[in-house]
């Protein structure tokens, strides 16, 4: 048990990589972890895409900047700053040796004739996705990689389903980068009084 908690708490969200590939070995290590998740219905609702190529990093960089560029524009945001933001997310993506997108489908999931169920069953797939990214953070760091969750995926889905030829039904969640860690990190939270009630 102590040594769980030790791998939970000493996890951190690492940005910057050597640029050492990560082994093929490793990567099913990582997606098996992932799929051990819990998930509504044992639905098990995830998909991955392993992404490893520059060549599709790039692409894939360059959809999701597109997007953000037309996003903050519409908001007013200063040039300079819209060029700032997205050159940082272009050099994320591809600066990471390994790319692993986590992705959700409805397509195993109950359906309802009201709205209401059908929006909480989308939440349900959505909680399943993301333990099956928090798994794969965990597997990562416990196997000596460092990784990061970036939600951008959310605000493009469209960009990045057409970049990678995702079947219809995958719903981009977030990507996942990861490699052997070129940076270390510490991190902070809040007292936990000051998030927990009892009741």
């Amino acid at each position: 048990m102590t040594e769980i908690l030790t791998l939970i708490r000493d996890r951190r969200s690492i940005r910057r990589y050597e640029a050492r590939p990560v082994p093929r070995e490793t990567i099913h290590q990582l997606l098996t972890a992932a799929t051990w998740a819990p998930s509504a219905h044992n639905r098990q609702p995830w998909r991955f895409v392993v992404i490893e190529t520059d060549e599709t990093k790039r692409r894939l960089a360059a959809a999701m900047g597109e997007r953000l560029r037309r996003d903050l524009t519409a908001d007013g945001v200063p040039a300079e700053a819209i060029e700032r933001d997205a050159a940082r997310s272009y050099a994320r993506i591809t600066g990471a040796p390994l790319l692993i997108l986590v992705c959700l489908t409805l397509a195993d999931m109950d359906i309802y004739p009201d709205e209401r169920r059908q929006r909480h069953e989308s939440t349900m797939a959505a909680q399943g996705a993301a333990m099956a990214g928090q798994n794969l953070l965990l597997a990562a760091h416990a196997l000596g990689l460092g990784a990061c969750w970036l939600c951008a995926p959310l605000f493009c889905a469209d960009a990045v389903r057409e970049t990678l030829a995702l079947p219809a039904d995958w719903q981009p969640q977030g990507v996942i980068t990861a490699g052997y860690p070129a940076e270390t990190k510490e991190k902070a939270r809040a007292p936990l009084e000051t998030r927990v009630l009892f009741r």
